[in-house]
């Protein structure tokens, strides 16, 4: 029997925050920690736990990611989700939704309830109102600070985040039974143009899961995170060149980090080994696993 680890991050970047922001972040972790943790502990499977743990991340307004999620250049909100079984590596994803609560629960709905991986926008939306999952206003995702960062960004002409500031939610796990999953969250840009999607629903660069080597969240600057097929590349590091989980993670950050961009990532493998790094200033991150260690963290340490 596999010792249960649990991984979550929300997101990174500059992460120049108040003492007020830091704590509502850190805050957030926990509570995403807690939820997945204690099915885990229960012996709860990999993929209930990184449900469980976005969704509560989802509802924080602290991070970038349902409530609280970013605006685009329109002044609307798109959010992304996928989610990743590793044990027959089934995934689902959506695209571009605007009025489901929880982006996650209709990612892994689309993995169970229907023959496609990936829905987006108005079909997306569809399908989940079609399976009963729970809707609200636009306006519940907005927070005042995303309508201030909006208005700065087109004022300086700049296209995107001017603070880069990637508030991406995931979390990745393994179960007793040995068996991993992987789920992001997210609201993108700010300002983004023209229905941009990053890395986060796309299996493979964002998410990926697979029980033959590890589980994967990224958080970063989507655009290079797809050009360098991140999550997957981890696992198959780990398959093909025999890397540690902790090589894989460092040289996959590396190979991103020569094409330009910056970001994170947090993995687990089914023998219960963690692991997670970044080359941003911070990167909210929190860990728990079955021997009772458990560590939250937000800046470089």
């Amino acid at each position: 029997m596999t010792n249960w680890s649990l991984v979550i991050h929300g997101g990174c970047g500059a992460l120049q925050l108040s003492p007020e922001e830091e704590a509502a972040g850190r805050a957030g972790l926990a509570a995403a920690l807690e939820a997945g943790e204690r099915l885990l502990a229960d012996g709860g499977s990999a993929l209930d736990a990184v449900e469980a743990a976005v969704r509560v991340l989802e509802d924080d307004p602290a991070f970038n990611a349902g409530r609280g999620s970013v605006l685009n250049a329109e002044g609307g909100i798109d959010l992304d989700a996928a989610i990743m079984s590793g044990r027959e590596r089934h995934a689902g994803a959506v695209a571009g939704l605007r009025s489901v609560r929880h982006p996650i629960t209709a990612a892994r709905k689309v993995m169970e309830e229907s023959p496609h991986v990936f829905l987006s926008q108005e079909g997306a939306e569809e399908f989940a109102a079609l399976h009963g999952l729970e809707t609200v206003d636009p306006s519940w995702f907005e927070i005042p600070a995303r309508r201030q960062a909006l208005e700065k960004v087109l004022a300086s002409g700049a296209g995107f985040d001017l603070d880069v500031k990637y508030g991406t939610v995931g979390a990745v796990a393994v179960g007793r039974d040995g068996s991993v999953a992987a789920a992001t969250s997210t609201g993108g840009l700010t300002a983004k143009r023209y229905g941009r999607i990053g890395d986060s629903p796309l299996i493979g660069c964002g998410t990926y899961a697979d029980d033959r080597s590890c589980a994967v969240s990224c958080t970063g600057a989507g655009e290079l995170f797809i050009r360098a097929a991140a999550a997957a590349e981890v696992g198959a590091r780990m398959r093909l060149a025999g890397e540690s989980l902790q090589q894989a993670v460092d040289a996959v950050l590396a190979d991103v980090a020569a094409l330009g961009g910056k970001g994170g990532m947090i993995a687990v493998a089914p023998t219960g080994e963690a692991a997670w790094g970044f080359t941003t200033r911070g990167m909210y991150r929190a860990r728990a696993s079955a021997d009772g260690s458990r560590e939250i963290a937000v800046h470089d340490a």
